[in-house]
């Protein structure tokens, strides 16, 4: 029986419960749309249940204040007030009351109540500072919490009062809240990066990026801890500056020897950035200090690739020392496909590099491992021309890893050998799957193939150039870039005017740029915009331009005209953010 009117008075309490949700739904719908003296009707019945519900009470106090009713308002707080005088937090809703009047220095009068009330509950200091900050009473709502928080040192609403400083921009005193915050409590680490990298940016000569780093070294300064290392190396990773990242991940280390993983990981964003001087620093010291195999494997094969990213003279030796101190097993299988690597795309032995992968299948120590060597055999006898072994191999893969990145990589590489062997049809099948499918990187790749296929091939029996479009790009893929230019020259001169041409050109420009051969490069894509203005390539083309005249070319002025180009003339290209940025960069403005 007991269970039975349990179960009675929670069956009333829920629909009670549904029918006030569904009445404040109501009233928010009215009050969203202004009309102010519906909702108010229903607000009024739900203070009158929930008398102390402060959402209820202060949406009613808003239809009236919205319907001029300001005497209303004023004598329904005064009444609450009066029968609930710890209910201070009131006060904050009378004194917004009298400024909607203008009544100014009545509204500080009441305003100044609710912060006293605090000196004598300093519980509620935390609800009248967030009432502040709804009203947009910022450096009240601050006072409020800075009150709050010195009558409680268990109550940290440093976190809040960054954000309000944000909303004021008063940026350094933001920095320096969430830096105090931090410090109360490092297990916020990950959310303070989150919010401050609102502010900075990838510029150190930013004013923000300069004012958040000299919070923390005056913070570090007279208060060390880890967390200001970690928080300076994710300042300068992000502007790009990794060797100071470095430094500081290289203090953690000293401080706890069993952690180089912020160490790994400068190497590795460091690498991507093709910043290698750091990146080998990082890795060199890995090796020097870790006590795990794969830790020191893992960083003996990244460096092999800046070293062969960088042309070394001496990357050959360097392979055959590895393998000689640590002979050819388990431990070196990632050392041994890179070398395969290495002797295809550098050195033109793909023989060689075959007879290294077979050997390496049989040191694979998972299903996954086997998977990458199939791709990269593949890969070897696609530079060898033999297409149809190549997509057996791809096809093996795709078929073993369905859902996996993998597969879908092997799915993207059927689909560019078919595009070589001329096989349109199938390559264009395999790519539209990819398009909606596959990782943003691989998505990306086999968006650019399709499209380039569909707008070429070729129509009724016609050529089209993309045959032969096709086996310049094979030959670029082999690293045969010069046998690629002269074969793109080809196509330029034997198809011009057809669709095909600006995109020969436009692949040739990027390998003058490979070529470091940049005028060549600027002569294209000059031929490019001349050929159609308002062409599908030209947004890629001014962006390309940009950048040579910046990075390259050292010409500032050239590099924000043709920024300003995309920003004005192409406001839905991908490269949009980019240019904005750079173009404001360059132009000297202040980027928050």
């Amino acid at each position: 029986m007991k269970n039975y009117i349990s179960l009675f008075i929670l069956l009333i309490f829920s629909t009670f419960s549904f029918a006030q949700g569904n009445e404040y739904v109501l009233a928010e719908n009215y009050f969203r749309n202004n009309e102010f003296e519906k909702a108010s009707q229903i607000y009024k019945k739900l203070v009158d249940k929930s008398p102390y519900n402060t959402t209820y009470l202060q949406r009613l106090i808003s239809c009236y204040q919205e319907t001029d009713q300001f005497i209303v308002a004023e004598k329904l707080l005064q009444q609450k007030l009066n029968s609930q005088p710890n209910l201070s937090f009131l006060n904050v809703f009378l004194g917004y009351n009298y400024e909607r009047q203008q009544q100014n220095d009545l509204a500080q009068k009441y305003y100044d109540k609710a912060l006293k009330s605090i000196d004598e509950n300093s519980n509620n200091g935390g609800t009248i500072a967030n009432m502040f900050k709804n009203y947009n009473k910022l450096d009240l709502a601050i006072e409020a919490y800075k009150k709050a928080s010195n009558y409680n040192e268990n109550s940290n609403y440093g976190f809040q009062i960054a954000q309000i400083y944000g909303e004021k921009g008063d940026f350094a005193y933001m920095f320096e809240e969430y830096i105090n915050f931090l410090d109360k409590n490092d297990n916020y680490l990950n959310t303070v990066k989150r919010y401050t990298a609102r502010y900075v940016n990838d510029d150190s000569e930013n004013e923000n990026n300069i004012l958040f780093k000299k919070a923390l070294l005056r913070k570090s300064a007279s208060n060390p801890k880890d967390v200001w290392n970690n928080l300076l190396a994710w300042l300068f990773t992000n502007q790009k500056e990794y060797n100071k990242a470095l430094i500081q991940q290289k203090a953690l280390y000293i401080r706890d020897a069993n952690n180089l993983a912020g160490i790994k990981e400068v190497g590795k964003i460091a690498f991507e950035n093709k910043d290698y001087e750091t990146a080998k620093n990082s890795f060199d010291f890995v090796i020097e200090k870790t006590n795990y195999p794969t830790d020191k494997f893992h960083a003996i094969y990244m460096n092999l690739l800046i070293s062969v990213a960088t042309k070394q003279p001496n990357v050959e030796e360097e392979f055959q020392k590895i393998f000689t101190n640590y002979g050819i097993n388990t431990n070196t299988f990632s050392i041994q496909v890179a070398y395969a690597d290495y002797l295809t795309f550098d050195k033109n032995e793909p023989q060689k590099a075959n007879i290294i992968l077979e050997e390496a299948l049989q040191h694979a120590n998972s299903k996954f491992q086997k998977g990458k060597v199939k791709l990269k055999i593949g890969d070897v006898l696609v530079y060898r021309n033999q297409f149809n072994k190549a997509l057996i191999y791809f096809s093996q893969v795709q078929t073993k890893f369905p859902n996996h990145e993998l597969g879908q990589e092997a799915r993207f590489k059927v689909a560019q050998t078919s595009y070589f062997k001329n096989d349109f049809t199938w390559a264009k099948a395999q790519l539209k799957i990819l398009k909606g499918s596959a990782t943003q990187l691989i998505a990306n790749d086999a968006a650019n193939l399709f499209l380039t296929i569909s707008d070429n091939e070729p129509k009724d029996s016609i050529p089209s150039g993309l045959a032969k479009y096709a086996k310049a790009d094979l030959l670029a893929y082999q690293n045969k870039d010069d046998e690629a230019i002269v074969v793109l020259n080809e196509v330029i001169k034997e198809f011009k005017g057809q669709s095909i041409e600006d995109e020969a050109l436009f692949k040739q420009a990027k390998l003058y740029i490979k070529q470091k051969k940049y005028e060549a490069a600027i002569s294209n894509f000059d031929k490019i915009i001349t050929i159609d203005a308002k062409g599908i390539l030209v947004d890629d083309v001014y962006y390309q331009m940009a950048e040579l005249y910046k990075n390259e070319l050292n010409n500032p002025e050239k590099a924000s005209e043709y920024y300003q180009k995309i920003i004005f003339e192409h406001p839905s290209s991908i490269y949009l953010v980019d240019a904005r940025k750079k173009f404001r960069k360059l132009r000297g403005d202040t980027i928050n």
